[in-house]
């Protein structure tokens, strides 16, 4: 979600067109794909192929003039056009525990002729017969034995250890962007489609990285919500020293939390759960990395924009609430909304009094 790629050694996409059609299993959402992995099919994370086409605004466009209503998720719409334009013809889709619309869209891919698998994640956390059995179906729709899935969660810990370290040396050694953060996590939803060729880049950026200074901004927050759909907000917050020490659902995708089973690992995954534990998740995070105040990323139409409530009552910090709707750079607005937020935390860190509890929505 909202990948750039100006860093040869940075985490990209596959070429496409390069792929055999009949292996590529297109998800709607992070899910097992340990078990897509194991059967021999190529996981492609239809939100990262729509948000890094260069037409990305377009592909909404094109949707809506297929018939997808105006007030619904950009990202649903992107999806949606980004199965048609890279002719995906199978796709896993979460149907619970991500976004409410999911369950129409398949429907209409099916109504197009594309395969759809169903996965669901329970509603609570601690279901874990109900995760097991999803879990067991997904394997068996897929075609293989469930405990080749697990054995493949080896391999996957082993990569998704190097995205660990990356997102620690954003925090504790300040040698890593919050962007980088954000597009290695980020990616770690399907892992390029390629685990191999992406452990391969992960090595080579930790190398690199080694080399450098610390940055020395000062101010450290985080973003918290859905990756943001505007293409240039890490770099912006950058230019105006704020360092995004912390970007919360990303690390999710990267599974951070050690787990011996496919069950243990995605009943930790928080994203798929209620607030409340994204809540616990956030708040540990907050003292770890020391954060000084948040961004919850909003996006227009979704039904999570309800949590910004919570989580204003349950965090302490300064929060500004930043809603976007379609791809593209931050507005005039925008700009002068998050350059407020900085400048107040700024402001507050110098030991000024401030109200800590003060909310820019």
């Amino acid at each position: 979600m909202n990948l750039k790629f100006n860093d040869h050694l940075l985490p990209t996409l596959p070429v496409m067109e390069d792929l055999p059609l009949d292996r590529l299993m297109g998800i709607t959402s992070t899910i097992p794909i340990e078990i897509v992995f194991a059967a021999g099919y190529l996981p492609i994370d239809l939100n990262n192929i729509f948000i890094c086409d260069r037409q990305a605004y377009k592909m909404v466009e094109d949707a809506e003039s297929s018939g997808l209503p105006r007030n619904i998720c950009a990202w649903i719409k992107g999806i949606y056009s980004a199965a048609r334009k890279y002719h995906i013809r199978k796709i896993i889709s979460v149907i619970q525990g991500d976004c409410s619309n999911n369950q129409a869209l398949m429907e209409i891919f099916q109504s197009e002729e594309i395969e759809t698998i169903p996965f669901a994640y329970p509603h609570a956390k601690t279901d874990r017969q109900f995760l097991h059995n999803q879990l067991t179906m997904l394997a068996n729709a897929l075609g293989i034995d469930y405990g080749r899935a697990e054995e493949m969660k080896n391999r996957l810990d082993t990569v998704r250890s190097y995205v660990h370290e990356i997102d620690r040396l954003t925090w504790a050694e300040n040698t890593v962007t919050g962007e980088e953060n954000h597009i290695w996590t980020v990616s770690t939803s399907d892992l390029m489609g390629d685990y191999g060729v992406f452990e391969e880049r992960a090595v080579k950026f930790l190398r690199s990285v080694r080399e450098r200074e610390p940055i020395q901004h000062d101010l450290r927050i985080g973003i918290v919500g859905i990756p943001p759909i505007c293409e240039d907000l890490y770099p912006f917050l950058s230019s105006i020293g704020a360092h995004v020490v912390y970007n919360e659902i990303q690390r999710q995708f990267s599974m951070p939390y050690p787990t011996k089973t496919l069950v243990e690992q995605y009943s930790q995954y928080t994203y798929p759960y209620d607030i409340f534990s994204r809540l616990e998740d956030i708040q540990q995070e907050i003292k770890h990395r020391n954060v000084m105040g948040l961004i919850h990323y909003v996006q227009s139409f979704c039904h999570r924009h309800i949590h910004d409530k919570i989580i204003r009552k349950q965090i302490h910090l300064p929060i500004l609430t930043l809603d976007c709707d379609r791809p593209g750079p931050l507005d005039g607005a925008m700009k002068t909304r998050i350059e407020a937020f900085v400048e107040m935390l700024k402001y507050h860190e110098s030991g000024m009094p401030v109200e800590s509890r003060i909310e820019i929505s």
